[in-house]
């Protein structure tokens, strides 16, 4: 961690964290209310992960708000993001903890929502911020990959809460710390920073590198020959 500038929030984060890859309950009792809680959990063919637990979004009272160096900021419900033009692909998520699950995503292209707020020529990185408090920095560039895609579907299903709904992103050529989940917030800025793992000395940059892979919904291990996106 040599020549990390972390604050003591961020240290007992990441305590927290790793607490939460051991055990942490689905359900959590308040009194006598009982409240489902997203948390980290070894799921079989999918696992979840949130660098802190949450209760699910609710879907219908959502909003994705853009905002920073564009022309047109906005406020978006799923339903207007729904209407954008869809777009699907299967594709291969992979974590930096060595495991990968594929799924058929839905959603639109970020083209689309960059063609209704209007980003600024300074504007170079887009920062999102997500409901469990994670943050991350994207070059627009990385955003306008024809591979890249806004998520609201899984499977033909409705995106599930623990996999990131109502909205996630899913960029196939990174490592999944870049597919932000569960999205609230996005801002477009002109400079770079580092995102919420780049802290404690992950990549910013985030190119899935050659090593081995264990594909949680084949069942076995993969050696990795080039870097990118996993095709199988």
């Amino acid at each position: 961690m040599d020549g990390l500038n972390l604050t003591r929030r961020d240290f007992i984060r990441f305590l927290s964290v790793l607490g939460a890859c051991v055990f942490i309950p689905e359900y959590i009792v308040y009194g006598k209310e009982v409240k489902k809680m997203l948390t980290n959990y070894d799921k079989q063919g999918f696992y979840v992960r949130f660098i802190n637990p949450i209760e699910p979004v609710n879907h219908k009272t959502w909003r994705l708000e853009v905002g920073g160096l564009c022309e047109n900021p906005k406020i978006f419900d799923l339903k207007t993001l729904k209407d954008f033009p869809k777009s699907t692909q299967i594709s291969r998520l992979k974590c930096v903890e060595s495991w990968s699950s594929k799924a058929n995503w839905g959603g639109f292209r970020p083209k689309e929502l960059f063609k209704v707020v209007k980003p600024k020529k300074e504007a170079k990185y887009v920062y999102f911020y997500s409901a469990d408090e994670y943050y991350e920095f994207i070059p627009i560039e990385d955003l306008l990959h024809p591979r890249t895609i806004f998520a609201y579907t899984m499977n033909d299903a409705p995106l599930p809460d623990e996999h990131g709904g109502p909205l996630r992103l899913i960029i196939p050529p990174k490592y999944g710390y870049k597919s932000v989940k569960t999205i609230m917030k996005i801002q477009f800025v002109d400079k770079e920073d580092k995102g919420y793992w780049a802290k404690w000395g992950y990549s910013n940059e985030a190119t899935i590198q050659p090593g081995w892979d264990y594909a949680l919904d084949l069942d076995r291990h993969i050696k990795v020959e080039e870097p990118g996106e996993l095709k199988y």
